[in-house]
């Protein structure tokens, strides 16, 4: 019977369900040459089912070649041929073939066409044909369904499944496990319920794909007691349904049970490599070494071949897990590696701070030429945390060689590091360069202004931002608010209030913490108290912000209660909080409630007190006239006293008149060699109320040798949204004659009430009568003038000083505010004053 073309077809044909292809070859090759269609169609059909899908096309090939006329049956195994080996061009002469032959109305052959354009990805071409389709069934169905699902078309695949069932359509396993994903990929609950109701009802949740796919479903829904009550109700679980139980486990974070999920897998069945990388994340994740390597050693022993893939995440598991030569054996022993291993390598170094390793990889990866984009962002990273600008600049070059220098995350990453490195016009260059900016971009910009000191080019992008109608996020305004608190810009800071409430940020931590700071230091008090009064959740940072903010008004009482209120609710003070409130007692003249938030730190919290603790006690005392006490204190500190200790009791001396120990300390602070020009100045400052010119001389001398610039004082004031800035001895301004004029007269109204100039407070070697002049053109006299010519009478004035104010602009400021009736709000670099009736806030606490 071996001629018989009946009895040699359905012989090839069951060799190839057993999987034996080659005893299919054989049985062909005895009938061959053959002009029957049915044993051409066998072997082809029987090479399709095999995967052998090139040599089945191979076989079509030759069928046409010797002229035998392929027919209905052919087409359907020749198109799933094409289909699997993604072949369009081949798959395209197929459907011409078909369309010369008159078969294109053939249901089986629609279907498999259908199927073929939905594999290519072709949508457009896979939906014409199934609208051209004579006759349509379930298959022609699921066909469009699963190729619009497998290709992410999800909304198209639930509303072409909706339709099948309008047409009367009884969906099966096929249709089912198709739509599942669309659900879960829409995060559509209400229609996942709905197709899980109709398998229990039309009976498929025995199918193990269909539960699989309803487990993945769930999982995507957020819904573990569903997902874990399908999986615990399945009558048979293949490798995929505990793969995606403990994927999802560890999606949902809950690494420790998708642990102990694989511990029972695998006492029934044998994992595959998809379960182990899961595992091996979760242990990554969960810190858990010992386990790491526990199922590292099953998968060697398992005889796993390990991809790329898991070798990736086996270097990441180590290297989460503080096991760096772990991660370096994984990585070297690896035949092949792509970026990510080298990048997942590198970041192992990152985070362990080797940057020599880091910078050698690179080396490596750039002869290899592996690097990527994000290799790029990484070495960048590394320059910011080294603050190595020529580091920075050498990766700047490799980025255009390599032309990364069009991504947006790297210019990103490269902003951000030419500001870290103090390179602030780098980092605009850089900015202005890119095509594109996205929120990130201008977070970035406006966080380098802010850190680079240049507010005024802070709020410039913050406008331009605003202009080109780019949406704010958390971060957005953590970045802007900085920029408003340090000129006071209480308008733009409630703009951006605004903001945060129109986009729901308002019950971001974060973002209640720094409007609070804003608020206080744009002179609204009242403000910061409504913000942290509506805050339901308050951490340690809200609580120092308050704390904080009532220190700078000077009402060291309610930052005590605010203090309190802050252990009654179990948030436990830190470092900060402890500087925050010794600093408001400070400002107050609470000096025994200073000291016993002091002694507290070590005793009732474990915290060592460090130097800025002991500058904040010094402070303490020597403000309020304890000068021998604070003098002693420091000489019994543990630590060795710096600069700022120094510099907050010479402060109190040249305040308290202490002459003599000022002269002493004096000589202390510039034994420092302190970088803070501040130091070298307050020293000088006092040698020039001595007389001591020949040290004044020396001191700035060695400030410029030193490269050292002193900050030259400015302040500022803003009416109706325009912000206006004087300079001390500023005559180059709007009004400069009118404000002259002005503080003559008042100078004149004075003098009548008592006033007579400290010129102490003018610290260069002139006449008396300049002196005077000079201590009218204090920047913050200037604004202050500017202010009353050019604002209601009556109406409150708020000033703005970069530097501590003057000890005679302080006594002028209290006389104005009684002689012209005005209430002026004055914030120096120390606290605000409110001057009132011829008096101040701060009780001369400053």
């Amino acid at each position: 019977l071996e001629k018989s073309s009946f009895f040699s077809g359905k012989l090839i044909s069951k060799y190839a369900q057993f999987k034996d292809p080659k005893s299919s070859f054989s049985v062909f090759h005895q009938v061959s040459p053959t002009a029957n269609v049915y044993q051409w169609n066998s072997i082809i059909r029987a090479l399709t089912h095999n995967g052998l899908f090139t040599k089945a096309l191979g076989f079509y090939g030759k069928m046409r070649k010797l002229d035998v006329l392929p027919d209905k049956c052919t087409f359907p195994s020749v198109i799933n041929s094409c289909a699997a080996l993604v072949d369009i061009e081949m798959g395209q002469v197929v459907h011409e073939n078909v369309l010369k032959m008159g078969l294109g109305s053939d249901l089986y052959i629609g279907n498999a066409l259908v199927d073929m354009y939905a594999r290519f990805g072709c949508m457009d071409e896979a939906l014409k044909m199934f609208d051209g389709m004579p006759e349509r069934d379930v298959v022609s169905w699921n066909s469009l369904i699963s190729g619009y699902s497998a290709n992410g078309y999800w909304v198209e695949a639930l509303e072409f499944y909706n339709m099948s069932r309008m047409e009367g359509i009884m969906p099966d396993s096929f249709t089912v496990s198709s739509v599942l994903p669309a659900c879960g990929g829409l995060v559509n609950v209400k229609e996942g319920e709905l197709l899980h109701c109709l398998v229990e009802k039309i009976g498929l949740h025995g199918d193990v794909v269909v539960s699989n796919g309803l487990l993945s479903m769930y999982f995507k829904f957020n819904r573990l007691v569903e997902a874990r009550r399908i999986f615990d109700e399945m009558v048979i679980r293949d490798t995929v349904s505990w793969n995606t139980l403990i994927c999802g486990y560890s999606q949902m974070e809950l690494f420790k049970e998708s642990i102990e999920l694989f511990l029972l897998m695998v006492k029934r069945f044998k994992p595959d490599l998809l379960t182990i990388t899961s595992v091996l994340r979760a242990c990554g994740h969960l810190r858990d070494l010992e386990f790491g390597k526990f199922v590292h050693e099953y998968m060697k022993k398992g005889g796993f071949q390990s991809d790329v893939t898991a070798d990736n995440i086996l270097i990441d598991m180590y290297a989460k897990c503080d096991d760096l030569l772990a991660s370096r054996e994984v990585f070297d022993r690896m035949m092949c590696k792509d970026s990510v291993s080298w990048n997942s390598m590198i970041n192992c170094y990152i985070q362990h701070l080797n940057y020599d390793e880091v910078l050698k990889l690179a080396m490596i990866m750039k002869v290899d030429m592996k690097v990527d984009s994000v290799t790029c962002v990484m070495l960048l990273s590394v320059s910011t945390q080294l603050a190595d600008k020529e580091l920075g600049k050498e990766i700047h070059c490799d980025i255009i060689k390599l032309g990364f220098d069009s991504d947006v995350i790297v210019n990103n990453s490269m902003v951000d590091m030419y500001a870290k490195c103090g390179l602030i016009n780098d980092s605009l260059k850089v900015f202005e360069n890119m095509k594109t900016h996205d929120r990130v971009t201008w977070n970035t910009i406006v966080a380098a202004c802010a850190q680079s000191g240049d507010f005024t080019l802070g709020l410039r992008m913050i406008n331009q931002m605003r202009t080109e109608g780019v949406m704010p996020d958390a971060a957005t305004v953590l970045g802007i608010l900085p920029v408003c608190s340090f000129f006071a810009s209480k308008r733009q800071g409630k703009e951006i209030h605004g903001c945060i409430f129109r986009f729901g940020f308002e019950t971001d931590v974060p973002t209640g913490n720094a409007l609070i700071e804003m608020y206080s230091k744009c002179g609204s008090l009242k403000n910061s108290n409504q913000v942290f009064d509506r805050m339901k959740v308050r951490d340690v940072v809200t609580w120092t912000a308050m704390i904080s903010a009532y220190g700078m008004y000077g009402e060291g009482g309610k930052a005590l209660r605010a203090f309190e209120d802050m252990k009654a609710t179990g948030v436990v003070p830190d470092h900060v909080t402890f500087v925050a409130i010794i600093y408001a007692c400070s400002h107050s003249g609470l000096v025994e409630e200073g000291l016993a938030c002091f002694d507290q730190m070590q005793k009732d919290y474990n915290l060592e007190p460090r130097i800025e603790h002991y500058a904040c006690v010094v402070d303490l005392l020597s403000r309020s006239g304890l000068i021998t006490k604070a003098e002693d204190f420091i000489n019994s500190m543990p630590l060795k006293p710096d600069a700022s200790i120094w510099g907050s009791l010479l402060s109190a001396c040249r305040s308290s008149g202490n002459i003599l120990v000022a002269e002493r300390v004096a000589e202390r602070i510039l034994e420092q060699k302190s970088n803070d020009t501040g130091y070298y100045v307050l020293a000088s400052n006092v040698y020039a109320i001595l007389g001591k010119w020949d040290q004044v001389r020396m001191i700035r001398k060695s400030i410029r040798a030193r490269g050292l610039k002193k900050d030259p004082g400015c302040s500022w004031i803003e009416i109706k949204r325009t912000l206006y800035v004087f300079g001390t001895g500023d005559k180059f301004f709007e009004q400069f004659e009118e404000v002259n004029k002005l503080l003559g007269i008042i100078s004149g109204l004075m003098a009548k009430e008592g006033y007579v100039a400290d010129l102490r407070y003018v610290l260069h070697d002139v006449e008396e009568d300049e002196k005077r002049d000079m201590l009218c053109g204090h920047s913050e006299r200037l604004a202050i003038a500017f202010g009353l010519l050019n604002t209601e009478p009556g109406t409150p004035l708020q000033i703005m000083k970069n530097l501590r104010v003057c000890g005679d602009c302080h006594t002028v400021t209290k006389y104005i505010s009684m002689i012209m009736q005005r209430e002026i709000l004055v914030r120096d670099a120390n606290r605000f004053h409110l001057f009132k009736d011829g008096t101040c806030s701060c009780g001369d606490h400053w």
